[in-house]
């Protein structure tokens, strides 16, 4: 995601206040969900989300593990909304360049829609930025929807959603 914000900071300090957060366990399991793929026990992906009714207590782990970073403390990046009402919200994806293109972004997605179904969710969302043709290729071909748009920051995402009722796995 392009944040104006992290134009200055260092790209370490966006990577510590992650670190932080995580300590705190809350990311894990008790207010959102993180779920990892692994290649010979390494972590070669993982997938991030939580129940719309969450986003704002995930923004204060967040910003409470920002506190002690000078460059970031002070920085609003939580402003806007990112989740739609009555989903489970997928905020972040992420997969190893070496391990692209075998799937793992699609059992990621489909684990999360799980755990959603499992938790009563009947739709997961996510937002793709308007310039990643490349991931909303994926995000549609798995089958979500257009449910609209919206700005973050100063990026046009379009809002995407899919029924935890369907295998997204090809």
């Amino acid at each position: 995601m392009e944040l104006t914000e992290f134009e200055s900071v260092p790209d370490e300090d966006p990577q510590q206040m992650i670190r932080n957060a995580y300590q705190r366990r809350a990311l894990l399991g008790y207010i959102a969900t993180t779920i990892v793929a692994e290649v010979d026990d390494e972590v070669v992906g993982m997938a991030f989300a939580y129940p719309d009714t969450n986003e704002t207590a995930v923004n204060r782990v967040y910003e409470k593990a920002a506190e002690k970073i000078p460059s970031i403390k002070d920085v609003d990046f939580f402003a806007d909304p990112e989740s739609f009402d009555d989903e489970f919200y997928l905020d972040s994806i992420a997969v190893d360049d070496s391990y692209r293109g075998f799937g793992i972004a699609t059992k990621l997605i489909q684990s999360i829609a799980n755990h959603a179904a499992d938790l009563g969710y009947h739709t997961l969302g996510l937002n793709v930025d308007t310039l990643n043709p490349l991931a909303e290729k994926l995000y549609r071909r798995l089958g979500f929807e257009n449910a609209g748009k919206i700005m973050i920051g100063d990026h046009h995402y379009r809002h995407l959603q899919v029924s935890t009722a369907q295998k997204v796995l090809a």
